[in-house]
Protein backbone atom coordinates (compact mmCIF):
# COMPACT_ATOMS: atom_id res chain seq x y z
CA UNK A 1 0.00 0.00 0.00
CA UNK A 2 2.92 2.32 0.75
CA UNK A 3 4.43 1.62 -2.68
CA UNK A 4 1.10 2.32 -4.35
CA UNK A 5 0.83 5.58 -2.43
CA UNK A 6 4.27 6.58 -3.73
CA UNK A 7 3.14 5.91 -7.29
CA UNK A 8 0.16 8.26 -6.90
CA UNK A 9 0.24 11.11 -9.43
CA UNK A 10 -2.28 14.01 -9.25
CA UNK A 11 -2.37 14.48 -13.04
CA UNK A 12 -3.06 10.78 -13.62
CA UNK A 13 -5.81 10.90 -10.99
CA UNK A 14 -7.42 13.92 -12.66
CA UNK A 15 -7.57 12.06 -16.00
CA UNK A 16 -8.86 8.85 -14.40
CA UNK A 17 -11.56 10.63 -12.41
CA UNK A 18 -13.09 11.88 -15.67
CA UNK A 19 -13.77 8.21 -16.44
CA UNK A 20 -15.06 7.40 -12.96
CA UNK A 21 -11.83 5.81 -11.69
CA UNK A 22 -10.64 7.14 -8.34
CA UNK A 23 -6.92 6.37 -8.47
CA UNK A 24 -3.79 8.14 -9.67
CA UNK A 25 -1.39 5.28 -10.41
CA UNK A 26 0.08 4.96 -13.90
CA UNK A 27 -1.02 1.54 -15.17
CA UNK A 28 2.38 0.72 -16.69
CA UNK A 29 3.97 1.23 -13.26
CA UNK A 30 1.19 -0.82 -11.67
CA UNK A 31 1.88 -3.68 -14.10
CA UNK A 32 5.63 -3.46 -13.35
CA UNK A 33 4.89 -3.81 -9.64
CA UNK A 34 2.64 -6.80 -10.33
CA UNK A 35 5.36 -8.41 -12.45
CA UNK A 36 7.79 -8.10 -9.54
CA UNK A 37 5.32 -9.52 -7.03
CA UNK A 38 4.29 -12.40 -9.32
CA UNK A 39 1.23 -14.52 -8.42
CA UNK A 40 0.25 -14.22 -4.75
CA UNK A 41 -3.34 -15.25 -4.11
CA UNK A 42 -3.34 -14.48 -0.37
CA UNK A 43 -1.88 -11.00 -0.88
CA UNK A 44 -4.38 -10.40 -3.68
CA UNK A 45 -7.21 -11.13 -1.27
CA UNK A 46 -5.88 -8.68 1.31
CA UNK A 47 -5.36 -5.98 -1.32
CA UNK A 48 -8.93 -6.46 -2.54
CA UNK A 49 -10.31 -6.11 0.97
CA UNK A 50 -8.64 -2.68 1.28
CA UNK A 51 -11.39 -1.24 -0.97
CA UNK A 52 -8.70 0.95 -2.59
CA UNK A 53 -9.00 1.12 -6.38
CA UNK A 54 -5.27 0.93 -7.19
CA UNK A 55 -4.86 -1.93 -4.68
CA UNK A 56 -7.76 -3.81 -6.26
CA UNK A 57 -6.28 -3.40 -9.74
CA UNK A 58 -2.99 -4.80 -8.41
CA UNK A 59 -4.89 -7.65 -6.73
CA UNK A 60 -6.44 -8.58 -10.08
CA UNK A 61 -2.99 -8.71 -11.69
CA UNK A 62 -1.40 -10.97 -9.05
CA UNK A 63 -4.31 -13.27 -8.23
CA UNK A 64 -4.89 -16.81 -9.48
CA UNK A 65 -8.09 -16.51 -11.60
CA UNK A 66 -9.06 -20.18 -11.38
CA UNK A 67 -8.84 -20.17 -7.56
CA UNK A 68 -12.05 -18.22 -6.99
CA UNK A 69 -15.40 -19.84 -6.25
CA UNK A 70 -18.50 -18.70 -8.11
CA UNK A 71 -20.00 -16.82 -5.16
CA UNK A 72 -16.70 -15.07 -4.43
CA UNK A 73 -16.62 -13.62 -7.94
CA UNK A 74 -20.27 -12.59 -7.71
CA UNK A 75 -19.57 -10.64 -4.53
CA UNK A 76 -16.39 -9.12 -5.99
CA UNK A 77 -18.17 -7.90 -9.11
CA UNK A 78 -20.84 -6.20 -7.01
CA UNK A 79 -18.12 -4.62 -4.89
CA UNK A 80 -16.22 -3.32 -7.92
CA UNK A 81 -17.14 0.34 -7.62
CA UNK A 82 -15.16 1.76 -10.55
CA UNK A 83 -15.26 0.98 -14.29
CA UNK A 84 -11.58 -0.07 -14.52
CA UNK A 85 -11.82 -2.51 -11.60
CA UNK A 86 -15.05 -3.92 -13.07
CA UNK A 87 -13.53 -4.34 -16.56
CA UNK A 88 -10.28 -5.88 -15.33
CA UNK A 89 -12.10 -8.25 -13.02
CA UNK A 90 -14.27 -9.53 -15.87
CA UNK A 91 -11.51 -9.70 -18.48
CA UNK A 92 -8.53 -10.87 -16.43
CA UNK A 93 -10.21 -13.05 -13.83
CA UNK A 94 -13.79 -14.13 -14.59
CA UNK A 95 -13.12 -15.05 -18.23
CA UNK A 96 -10.39 -17.47 -17.06
CA UNK A 97 -12.46 -18.96 -14.24
CA UNK A 98 -14.30 -22.32 -14.59
CA UNK A 99 -17.53 -20.66 -13.37
CA UNK A 100 -17.53 -18.08 -16.18
CA UNK A 101 -20.42 -19.60 -18.13
CA UNK A 102 -22.61 -19.99 -15.05
CA UNK A 103 -21.90 -16.37 -14.09
CA UNK A 104 -22.54 -15.21 -17.65
CA UNK A 105 -26.07 -16.58 -17.55
CA UNK A 106 -26.79 -15.27 -14.05
CA UNK A 107 -25.36 -11.80 -14.60
CA UNK A 108 -27.03 -11.28 -17.97
CA UNK A 109 -30.43 -11.52 -16.26
CA UNK A 110 -29.47 -9.39 -13.24
CA UNK A 111 -31.62 -6.31 -12.56
CA UNK A 112 -28.50 -4.23 -11.79
CA UNK A 113 -27.41 -2.81 -15.20
CA UNK A 114 -23.73 -2.75 -14.23
CA UNK A 115 -23.84 -6.43 -13.25
CA UNK A 116 -25.81 -7.19 -16.42
CA UNK A 117 -23.10 -5.45 -18.46
CA UNK A 118 -20.62 -8.04 -17.14
CA UNK A 119 -22.92 -10.79 -18.39
CA UNK A 120 -23.00 -9.19 -21.81
CA UNK A 121 -19.20 -8.86 -21.82
CA UNK A 122 -18.94 -12.60 -21.19
CA UNK A 123 -21.52 -13.24 -23.92
CA UNK A 124 -19.43 -11.21 -26.36
CA UNK A 125 -16.45 -13.39 -25.45
CA UNK A 126 -18.48 -16.49 -26.28
CA UNK A 127 -19.68 -15.03 -29.58
CA UNK A 128 -16.03 -14.65 -30.53
CA UNK A 129 -14.52 -17.85 -29.16
CA UNK A 130 -17.29 -20.39 -28.58
CA UNK A 131 -20.58 -19.44 -30.27
CA UNK A 132 -21.88 -23.02 -30.34
CA UNK A 133 -25.07 -23.24 -28.32
CA UNK A 134 -25.72 -19.51 -28.23
CA UNK A 135 -29.05 -18.26 -29.58
CA UNK A 136 -27.60 -15.44 -31.68
CA UNK A 137 -30.95 -14.50 -33.22
CA UNK A 138 -32.40 -14.32 -29.70
CA UNK A 139 -29.53 -12.10 -28.56
CA UNK A 140 -30.22 -9.77 -31.47
CA UNK A 141 -33.91 -9.69 -30.46
CA UNK A 142 -32.94 -8.55 -26.94
CA UNK A 143 -30.46 -5.98 -28.25
CA UNK A 144 -33.05 -4.63 -30.68
CA UNK A 145 -35.65 -4.28 -27.92
CA UNK A 146 -33.50 -3.02 -25.03
CA UNK A 147 -30.23 -1.40 -26.15
CA UNK A 148 -31.63 2.00 -27.12
CA UNK A 149 -32.84 2.81 -23.60
CA UNK A 150 -30.25 0.86 -21.59
CA UNK A 151 -28.03 2.72 -19.07
CA UNK A 152 -24.58 3.66 -20.38
CA UNK A 153 -22.47 0.72 -19.17
CA UNK A 154 -25.07 -1.84 -20.21
CA UNK A 155 -25.69 -0.11 -23.53
CA UNK A 156 -21.98 -0.11 -24.32
CA UNK A 157 -21.71 -3.85 -23.53
CA UNK A 158 -24.77 -4.72 -25.64
CA UNK A 159 -23.44 -2.62 -28.50
CA UNK A 160 -20.11 -4.46 -28.36
CA UNK A 161 -21.98 -7.77 -28.55
CA UNK A 162 -24.01 -6.50 -31.52
CA UNK A 163 -20.81 -5.48 -33.33
CA UNK A 164 -19.14 -8.80 -32.59
CA UNK A 165 -22.12 -10.83 -33.84
CA UNK A 166 -22.14 -8.76 -37.04
CA UNK A 167 -18.40 -9.19 -37.50
CA UNK A 168 -18.08 -12.88 -36.68
CA UNK A 169 -21.30 -14.29 -38.11
CA UNK A 170 -21.93 -13.52 -41.77
CA UNK A 171 -25.46 -14.97 -41.61
CA UNK A 172 -26.46 -12.35 -39.02
CA UNK A 173 -24.41 -9.44 -40.41
CA UNK A 174 -27.13 -7.68 -42.40
CA UNK A 175 -29.54 -7.76 -39.46
CA UNK A 176 -26.88 -6.56 -37.00
CA UNK A 177 -26.06 -3.60 -39.24
CA UNK A 178 -29.75 -2.85 -39.71
CA UNK A 179 -30.35 -2.86 -35.93
CA UNK A 180 -27.41 -0.53 -35.45
CA UNK A 181 -28.66 1.87 -38.12
CA UNK A 182 -32.21 1.98 -36.80
CA UNK A 183 -31.24 2.45 -33.15
CA UNK A 184 -28.41 4.90 -33.88
CA UNK A 185 -26.64 4.05 -30.59
CA UNK A 186 -23.21 5.76 -30.34
CA UNK A 187 -23.59 7.14 -33.86
CA UNK A 188 -22.25 10.53 -32.75
CA UNK A 189 -19.66 9.20 -30.31
CA UNK A 190 -16.49 11.34 -30.56
CA UNK A 191 -13.84 9.12 -32.16
CA UNK A 192 -10.17 10.17 -32.31
CA UNK A 193 -8.43 10.15 -35.72
CA UNK A 194 -7.17 6.70 -36.62
CA UNK A 195 -9.63 4.94 -34.29
CA UNK A 196 -12.73 2.99 -35.29
CA UNK A 197 -16.11 4.39 -34.30
CA UNK A 198 -18.07 2.26 -31.77
CA UNK A 199 -21.20 2.87 -33.89
CA UNK A 200 -22.01 -0.74 -34.80
CA UNK A 201 -22.56 -0.39 -38.59
CA UNK A 202 -19.20 1.39 -39.00
CA UNK A 203 -17.46 -0.93 -36.54
CA UNK A 204 -18.75 -4.10 -38.23
CA UNK A 205 -17.88 -2.88 -41.73
CA UNK A 206 -14.34 -1.92 -40.68
CA UNK A 207 -13.66 -5.18 -38.81
CA UNK A 208 -14.93 -7.29 -41.73
CA UNK A 209 -12.74 -5.26 -44.12
CA UNK A 210 -9.68 -5.89 -41.95
CA UNK A 211 -10.42 -9.61 -41.77
CA UNK A 212 -10.76 -9.71 -45.55
CA UNK A 213 -7.52 -7.80 -46.08
CA UNK A 214 -5.71 -10.18 -43.71
CA UNK A 215 -7.08 -13.20 -45.60
CA UNK A 216 -6.05 -11.78 -48.97
CA UNK A 217 -2.58 -10.92 -47.65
Amino acid sequence: MAELAELEDPKTRAVNEKHGDDHGVNLSKLRALAKRLKTQQELAGRLWESDDTAARLLAILICRPKAFERDELDVMLREARTPKVHDWLVNYVVKKNPHAEELRRAWSADPDPVVASAGWALTTERVTKKPEGLDLAGLLDVIEAEMKDAPDRLQWAMNHCLARIGTERAEHRARAIDIGERLGVLKDYPTPPGCTSPYAPVWITEMVRRQHDKTVA
